[in-house]
């Protein structure tokens, strides 16, 4: 994305189509499952708006996906998010919040680091960073409230407070939704090469034609 570009029409047109995806996947993400397991998109749409738009655009996504869990937790539809919200407010919406951020800023700055050399795995480094950065920033946010953790476990001791996080918690999540990423990548790479050409198409189709070209067909010469 060029500078001062952000809210073209053609970049309003992709964010607003993110954001849909965002909202809906999130929302519906209990309908994508395999067995008892969900399986969460989420991420896509948001490393997408990350590397097509930039970081403010991803970041813009990710945050709207981290209110969507912060929402489900004062609603009561998450229990886990809800007993953090009750015994830990401030770093709840903090771990809700800054995970879905980072999710966003961090593959669009991966992206355009890494894709000076090489798209492909631009693409691919970006799309599994996203995960990474969702479920370590929220480990690392519940081991700052690991008083308010230890009452998910049977004795509140350190190890059975990262047991629990690791695998009974995240474990799963981190898993699903790094291979769902990671399988999706070449698409992810295939979408921004498409969408990167037919931005540079049309922007060709404004350039004014060089002086000195040879006139239209069909246009006449004036003679004196």
């Amino acid at each position: 994305m060029k500078k001062g570009k952000l809210f073209s029409a053609r970049n309003i047109a992709y964010f607003a189509v993110l954001l849909a995806l965002v909202v809906v996947l999130q929302c519906c993400g209990g309908f994508f499952r395999i067995g008892t397991t969900s399986l969460s998109f989420v991420l896509v749409p948001i490393v997408l708006g990350g590397i097509l738009l930039g970081p403010i655009a991803g970041g813009t996504l990710g945050f709207v996906f981290g209110f969507i869990v912060l929402m489900y937790g004062v609603a009561g539809a998450d229990a886990f998010t809800a007993t953090l919200l009750a015994d830990s407010p401030v770093m709840t919406v903090l771990i809700c919040l800054v995970k879905g951020i980072a999710a966003g800023v961090v593959p669009a700055f991966l992206y355009k680091l890494i894709a000076r050399k090489n798209t492909f795995v631009a693409a691919i480094v970006a799309s599994v960073s996203a995960p990474i950065m969702n479920t370590g920033l929220f480990i690392v946010g519940c081991l700052i409230i690991s008083g308010t953790i230890a009452g998910f476990t049977a004795n509140g001791s350190m190890n059975e407070i990262v047991y629990f996080l690791f695998i009974g918690c995240a474990g799963w999540n981190f898993l699903i939704e790094f291979a769902i990423n990671l399988v999706l990548a070449p698409a992810i790479h295939r979408i921004v090469l498409v969408a990167e050409k037919s931005f540079e198409q049309k922007k060709s189709a404004k350039r004014p034609a060089p002086a000195g070209t040879e006139p239209v067909e069909g246009q006449t010469e004036n003679h004196s």
